[in-house]
């Protein structure tokens, strides 16, 4: 329930503000890193956030305008958090995030839209099934 809601507060705050701050994503990312290697999944988490944060940072360096540095940072809590739970787990919330981002943005017939709220679903997504 706290990751859902931690999700739920960054996604919201994005739409509202098209920002993720770092008080929410780095904060987020410590947490999930510490209860992940307090539960043996430590490294899993670790190399779901180096994984998702490099990808995301090569885009953000390449198209700046494209993806912003709140996103690189909430890659580090999210890929740590889906890393966590294995890497079909992360890869699917890796490869549903952009895709979720580009069918709303079709949808909505909009080029520009806040990135985040589609991570936190296509993570949200992939551990509830994952676990179910």
């Amino acid at each position: 329930m706290v990751v859902l809601a931690w999700l739920t507060v960054l996604s919201l705050y994005d739409v509202r503000h098209r920002r993720l701050p770092n008080a929410l994503t780095l904060t987020g990312a410590v947490l999930v890193l510490a209860f992940a290697a307090a539960h043996g999944r430590g490294v899993a988490a670790l190399a779901g956030a180096a994984a998702l944060t490099a990808t995301y940072l090569v885009v953000h360096l390449v198209a700046p305008s494209g993806m912003g540095a709140g996103d690189v940072k909430l890659a580090i809590g999210v890929g740590a958090l889906t890393g966590a739970f294995g890497p079909d787990v992360w890869l699917l919330a890796a490869l549903g995030a952009p895709v979720l981002t580009a069918a709303v943005g079709i949808l909505a017939g909009r080029r520009a839209l806040p990135h985040g709220p589609a991570m936190c679903a296509a993570s949200a997504g992939a551990l509830a099934l994952a676990v179910l």
